[in-house]
């Protein structure tokens, strides 16, 4: 007898209207009544949440049904560290309430900056950019105030880089692309008969990458950052395809296939604008790296190697660090941007699989 009416009770309790929150998916959940279907178009009366605080405004947000329950998704982000109080007044009963806490945010600094490319130590005098990259998404918005050019001295170099109203991410959110300003790089243009190119041959310059820049969780860096490097005479020769070597792999194996490079190339770039073709046209699946200092190209395919002719297919937007590529170079590429060329053109390199 006991032993059912307590049962009895549970059953009743489990099935009594409550209220959770869902921080996974940012919901406030009103569960287990039955009205909830036909409450949705009145939510705002039945289903509140707001600041646990007096007199404060009901939170902004949107109701829907889910699983059977009626839920509210506030428009803006919950601020952590703030208390909120959900009240369901459900029509014959009293207001149920409940008070949630959201954790305060863990802002013990975790993000480094991985690597910089051009990983070399000499970068020619009219270097194009830089691709940093972080071990975690960042944020946005403020970049360029955290990035300086510092020469021997430690001084500050003036308006070094091109700051553009967009900044350039990968859709990570983890690679920052910085240009040098390229009206300091091209003769003849005002900023550089005013301002003097940024990079000066035989002198040595340091990146520096304050760890002021917070990630994509408001938390700044471990470190700041900083790249050193000396730079040499300027580069203003097209990409020569001629002076590659191919370093051809073995039928029956899957031994890489490398192309070796005279100087550095794009690191971002090299990734994506070579591939191998067989001699039927059937693109060849693997996987690349890039090789130590940017001056290869390394393909490892899927499956063993057949016997065979192949080609190298290259995207003539193919860059060394100076951004000269295979048919022009930089200096007569005036502020033309690539991604506007709809057709990609490419070039080939022969060899054969014995």
């Amino acid at each position: 007898m006991v032993r059912g009416l307590l049962a009895a009770y549970l059953f009743l309790s489990l099935q009594s209207p409550s209220i959770r929150f869902d921080s996974g998916r940012n919901l406030f959940l009103l569960e287990n009544w039955s009205g909830a279907s036909s409450a949705l178009a009145r939510g705002s009366e039945v289903f509140t949440v707001s600041v646990d605080s007096p007199n404060v405004p009901a939170l902004l947000g949107k109701y829907r049904i889910d699983n059977g329950a009626l839920a509210f998704a506030p428009q803006f982000s919950l601020q952590p560290g703030l208390s909120y109080r959900a009240v369901a007044r459900i029509p014959g009963g009293a207001p149920l309430t409940k008070v949630f806490t959201i954790p305060k945010a863990d802002m013990n600094p975790t993000t480094v900056v991985q690597r910089v490319y051009p990983s070399a130590n000499v970068l020619p005098e009219n270097q194009l950019k830089f691709y940093i990259h972080f071990s975690s998404p960042m944020s946005r918005g403020a970049g360029y105030t955290h990035i300086s050019l510092l020469d021997e001295s430690g001084k500050k170099i003036d308006v070094p880089f091109l700051e553009l109203t967009e900044e350039l991410w990968d859709r990570s959110g983890k690679r920052f692309t910085v240009f040098f300003d390229p009206g300091r790089i091209k003769r003849g243009l005002l900023s550089h008969q005013e301002l003097g190119i940024a990079l000066e041959q035989g002198k040595r310059y340091t990146l520096l990458i304050d760890k002021g820049w917070k990630d994509a969780e408001g938390r700044p860096m471990v470190a700041d950052f900083r790249k050193s490097f000396s730079v040499g005479p300027p580069d203003r020769k097209t990409v020569d395809m001629k002076t590659w070597i191919v370093n051809k792999p073995v039928a029956g194996t899957r031994n890489v296939l490398t192309v070796s490079f005279p100087e550095p190339m794009d690191h971002a770039i090299l990734q994506r604008e070579l591939d191998v073709v067989a001699s039927g046209g059937a693109v060849i699946t693997g996987g690349v790296e890039v090789g130590t200092g940017e001056r290869s190209w390394i393909f490892t395919p899927d499956v063993a190697w057949k016997k065979g002719s192949y080609s190298i297919r290259v995207g003539t937007s193919l860059a060394d660090l100076a951004g000269n590529m295979i048919d022009r170079p930089f200096e007569i590429d005036v502020f033309e941007r690539v991604d506007q060329n709809l057709n990609r053109t490419t070039r080939s390199l022969e060899f054969t699989v014995n």
